[in-house]
């Protein structure tokens, strides 16, 4: 196995364990829910938006390592940004874990989300890392409904 990937496993699994900003937001305007009916990933996301900025993000859920740690970084990388550069974010994100070729450049680059280049050969995992991202889609919406893999 390669330094690189033996990094990229490790920081995985500190997120997993140690998940960043694991809380909820009592007075957050934005929220959703995702489930992963296909292994039982649950998250919800919480948001505050200020001039159409994230000034606050975290969650909640339970799951595989993957993503519990997809949800973490998600936190990491989305609080300060505006949502054009999140919705960016996203973009490349989903470009990245299934194998597609970046439609764009996105604003920040990958930075730490570069640790799930490898989720796009194993597919069943992709909608493991992606469900946080689709549930971010939704609270930014502000949609009443559970977001499922299924739907993807």
């Amino acid at each position: 196995m390669s330094d690189l990937t033996n990094l990229y496993q490790d920081v995985i699994l500190d997120h997993a364990k140690r998940p960043r900003n694991f809380h909820p937001i009592p007075d957050a305007a934005h929220h959703a829910n995702g489930y992963n009916p296909l292994c039982g990933d649950k998250v919800t996301i919480y948001l505050t938006l200020q001039d159409d900025r994230i000034t606050d993000i975290s969650f909640q859920g339970s799951g595989c390592a993957i993503s519990t740690a997809s949800a973490s970084i998600l936190t990491e990388t989305l609080k300060g940004k505006t949502r054009k550069e999140a919705e960016e974010i996203f973009e490349v994100f989903h470009d990245l874990v299934t194998g597609q070729p970046a439609k764009s450049a996105g604003s920040a680059g990958l930075g730490k989300l570069a640790v799930f280049s490898g989720v796009c050969e194993f597919p069943v995992r992709v909608k493991c890392a992606s469900l946080a991202w689709h549930t971010l889609k939704s609270a930014l919406d502000k949609a009443p409904t559970v977001i499922s893999t299924e739907e993807e």
